[in-house]
């Protein structure tokens, strides 16, 4: 299992250098969102995105803006745990100049279309979801839910060198408290911040044409503690970074190790598993999203599994986190954009 040397950065410092390439001092990771995005150039091949999932104790709920350099592409969806029903909206924007992906984490974006808007709203510490979809499964959406971010929370902010052309910078935020309500018809859904809690995936890169990866996550409270996980696989495979990490009670540690996903490719429902020297993790699926996209010049094949993970986790050499029935999610991408 390959072990990382992995710089921490603990000063404020900028993704790229003035040619729009690489700056090698931003390769490492922080506990704090310190990084600035400041991507230019790379015709046509800068990949952004803002994507937040809220956890809560009946339902989830997420929404992504994203922008391809050609298009900007959005979805939302919505999963309820025990009736397993799912409604998804996606939309396109093909060429738009309007939608201002921001180089701050920590920042507003907004994006809509003739009957969706969606708006992520920073208010000083926390940001404001607020949705809206007239025709969400043939029912009207509406989200006003704010993900508060107290003030010594620990996030993960990661930078990935392919080279110095191609590189990622991923941020992973985890158990963010939540509270407000989302709707769907007459249904509605209210968010606790002790229960409940908000998931940000923040990307900006320079990424290859065609792309393959594994995606783990969750956030909850298990017990007096809460737990967040995040690991990744085969996309950052021989880059010398990872984006694994847990997370117990907004302290982060770090796992500088590559981890294998194990699963079984022509049945995503059976179990899988994430091993490596410090992660023994088992996941038990009970539902699959199916995500196929051939459209522009973007092709993608993406199965988000959603269900709960069990296992250990050794932080250090005398603490070790048991993971018990812990909501979350892990997927199988693959990407032409």
């Amino acid at each position: 299992m390959t072990v990382n040397m992995e710089r921490e950065i603990t000063e404020p410092v900028l993704l790229c250098d003035k040619s729009g390439n690489l700056n090698y001092d931003s390769v490492g990771w922080a506990k704090k969102p310190i990084i600035t995005a400041n991507l230019s150039g790379h015709f046509l091949r800068k990949k952004k995105w803002n994507y937040w999932c809220v956890f809560s104790r009946e339902a989830l709920l997420s929404a992504t803006i994203s922008h391809l350099d050609y298009a900007a592409v959005c979805f939302i969806y919505y999963l309820e745990y025990e009736t397993k029903e799912f409604h998804e909206k996606t939309f396109i924007i093909p060429f738009n100049k309007d939608i201002q992906m921001p180089e701050e984490i920590l920042d507003s974006v907004n994006a809509m279309s003739k009957d969706t808007g969606i708006f992520f709203i920073w208010n000083n510490d926390y940001m404001n979801l607020k949705i809206h979809c007239t025709d969400f499964g043939g029912a009207e959406l509406k989200a006003d839910i704010n993900i508060h971010y107290p003030e010594d929370m620990e996030t993960l902010n990661v930078i990935v060198p392919w080279s110095d052309k191609q590189f990622q910078f991923t941020a992973k935020h985890h158990c963010l408290p939540a509270d407000g309500s989302f709707s769907i018809g007459t249904k509605t859904f209210s968010c606790n911040p002790e229960t409940d809690f908000g998931v940000l995936d923040f990307g900006r890169g320079i990424w290859p044409r065609k792309s393959t990866w594994n995606w783990g996550m969750a956030s909850g409270r298990q017990g007096n503690d809460v737990i967040g996980l995040n690991f990744g696989g085969k996309w950052t495979d021989g880059t010398g970074s990872t984006e694994n990490a847990a997370v117990r009670n907004g302290v982060i540690t770090k796992i500088s190790e590559d981890v294998d996903f194990i699963y079984n490719r022509h049945d995503l429902m059976q179990p899988w598993s994430i091993q490596s020297n410090q992660v023994r993790l088992t996941f038990e699926p009970f539902y699959k999203r199916t995500s196929a996209f051939n459209a522009l010049a973007i092709k993608s094949n993406m199965y988000q599994i959603v269900g709960h993970f069990y296992g250990e986790i050794t932080l250090r050499h005398d603490d070790t986190l048991v993971i018990d029935k812990l909501l979350g999610c892990i997927e199988d991408h693959t990407a032409t954009w």
